[in-house]
């Protein structure tokens, strides 16, 4: 950030008074411009035991197989979210099961959301953003293609609990995605 969103004269990063951490402050009106995490999210859609993924048309990752995700907009709720996105991606409606997980990625600002979700119809495409989207069985999934670890560790979630028949809300942060999730 260079410039005040509220004045336009320049910013400087300093912490503020009454502050913890560096933040952008104008150093004309003195406005305070913080800058938060961004919301993926996103569904494991499900149909017939089978899970919908959609192979990125989009960097980072072209080509890659990934589930339905993206950043969340303004005046949404994260569950609206990843719906739409589910549309925009796969062109599949899904009735939302439950949240599924939420893994940190702090090294970037992020949180993931992901929710289970039941295709509704059986229906799906490729949106704007996918060249493709497929349902895979779980012995299907092509794990050496599968776009971002959050996405990964999501899917093998997903899996474990699916044989053990227990869903519940797994919630981790990357830097320990490889580990064992607290779960709740």
């Amino acid at each position: 950030m260079k410039y005040c969103s509220t004045c336009g004269h320049p910013v400087e990063q300093r912490i503020p008074e009454g502050d913890n951490r560096h933040r952008y402050v104008c150093v004309s009106c003195e406005t305070i411009h913080y800058q938060n995490p961004k919301i993926v999210a996103g569904t494991v859609p499900v149909w017939e035991g089978r899970i919908l993924l959609c192979r990125r048309a989009i960097e980072p990752r072209y080509g890659y197989w990934t589930l339905p995700a993206g950043f969340m907009e303004n005046a949404e709720t994260t569950v609206e979210a990843a719906a739409r996105e589910t549309r925009e991606e796969a062109l599949a409606e899904v009735n939302i099961d439950g949240l599924y997980s939420i893994i940190d990625v702090p090294h970037i600002n992020q949180v993931h959301m992901f929710y289970r979700a039941s295709l509704i119809d059986g229906q799906f495409g490729a949106g704007e953003e996918s060249l493709e989207s497929r349902l895979f069985a779980p012995q299907e999934i092509p794990w050496d293609e599968i776009s971002f670890p959050t996405v990964r560790k999501t899917l093998e979630l997903f899996l474990a609990d699916l044989e053990s028949t227990q869903f519940g809300v797994h919630v981790s942060d990357i830097r320990h995605a490889l580990g064992k999730p607290t779960r709740q």
